[in-house]
């Protein structure tokens, strides 16, 4: 996923800067804070579909994560976390992330893919993709 990915690729931009807390001991930022940053992005996507977070009513929840580490991430820095629905499917949808360095935005330092599932939670089962997700996949995507 790393080879011809730049920001560009990517219809939704969230900033992050890197926090002093972020490091581990090696003095790089540690590999669990990057789920962080994606779960950060991920969270501004309830606002644009209008999606509640509390656990209630009808919203997301996350199946799966996978992120692949390309390159370390120094403290201090900008960072920008590229984001666009890659598949969709009845009840779930892909989520994939890139996390580019401010200054580089043609070389990700890590990619992920997020498995989302349209959740009832008033209910405890799983709902078909909402239909604003389906149009914003479309549209992206050119479907």
């Amino acid at each position: 996923m790393r080879n011809n990915n730049s920001l560009e690729n990517y219809p939704l931009h969230v900033k992050v800067n890197t926090r002093w807390r972020d490091l581990d001991a090696f003095g790089h930022v540690n590999n669990a804070v990057f789920a962080t940053y994606i779960e950060t992005a991920r969270g501004t996507l309830f606002k644009k579909w209008s999606l509640p977070f509390d656990g209630t009513g009808q919203s997301l929840t996350v199946a799966s994560i996978s992120i692949d580490y390309w390159q370390q991430l120094k403290h201090p820095s900008e960072i920008i976390v590229g984001q666009k629905i890659s598949s969709i499917g009845t009840k779930s949808f892909n989520i994939e992330s890139s996390i580019f360095i401010n200054s580089d935005q043609k070389n990700p330092i890590a990619t992920s893919i997020v498995v989302v599932v349209c959740f009832d939670f008033d209910k405890q089962k799983s709902v078909p993709v909402f239909k604003k997700i389906i149009d914003e996949f479309k549209e992206h995507n050119k479907v």
